[in-house]
């Protein structure tokens, strides 16, 4: 049993594999994607079926198999979900954290320290409901599209580097571009909606919390059609996304 090894993990999706096991799929720690088999855990006996859940945050043992790793022992760190699927804005907007993670790690066992810490980050700002999940939601989008190397330019022009700000803003360009460099069709955002994204990317509450909550929608339309270009197709989470303002707790 030497080749046993353990890392900490949040369960991004399942699968139904015969007749009682899994197939689980986790962004680790240390390991970036894993996916593993859960055997037996579709059974009412099973000792760890309902730790192996979407959104929760767990400490697993593995232990390595010729095509699959096999999950042999789980730990409970954050059980995020037990939050989060009573609240429907909250809940689908970590379906979209945790969608948008899964597209954006395609090779598995590649370490991806950074993403993450912003999947666990979000879903812990999610289940604490102290913000607006749409917020928490953009935030979160806006960082991984950073990690990923898509982050859309907020201030100079996406094309020639001419310092901003400017008022257009064109998806296929990379975001917002100067007058010489603005393709037909670009958007024009509000003043706010640009203050608001780009306090959204650098992660300042203290200016988002200032911003007017009207342009909320525009700017989460436009991180939105952002990242599905990038991605190259619509992630099934995201039209579910409820983007009214909700009150928080506390």
């Amino acid at each position: 049993m030497a080749n046993l090894y353990r890392d900490t993990g949040v369960v991004l999706r399942v699968q139904k594999l015969g007749e009682a096991d899994r197939i689980i799929t986790l962004l680790t720690q240390k390991h970036g994607k894993v996916r593993a088999v859960a055997k037996g855990v579709r059974r009412t006996s099973s000792r760890f079926g309902a730790r192996l859940e979407p959104f929760g945050h767990v400490d697993v043992q593995f232990y390595p198999g010729r095509s699959l790793d096999v999950i042999t022992q789980v730990q409970t760190l954050d059980a995020f979900g037990v939050v989060l699927v009573d609240d429907y804005q909250r809940y689908t907007a970590a379906c979209a954290v945790l969608e948008t993670a899964d597209r954006l790690t395609s090779e598995e066992g590649e370490p991806v320290l950074r993403l993450y810490l912003l999947v666990t980050g979000a879903l812990r700002a999610l289940a604490a409901k102290e913000r607006d999940a749409s917020l928490i939601l953009d935030a979160y989008l806006m960082r991984a599209m950073a990690f990923a190397g898509w982050a859309p330019a907020v201030d100079d022009c996406a094309r020639c580097g001419d310092p901003g700000p400017h008022k257009a803003f064109n998806v296929h360009a990379g975001g917002m571009v100067c007058p010489r460099c603005r393709p037909p069709g670009s958007a024009s955002p509000s003043g706010d909606t640009l203050r608001l994204l780009a306090a959204l990317l650098h992660g300042a509450w203290d200016v988002v919390d200032g911003i007017p909550t009207g342009a909320r929608r525009e700017a989460s339309g436009l991180v939105a059609a952002h990242l599905q270009w990038h991605l190259e197709r619509q992630l099934r989470s995201l039209p579910l996304v409820e983007r009214k303002a909700q009150p928080t707790d506390g």
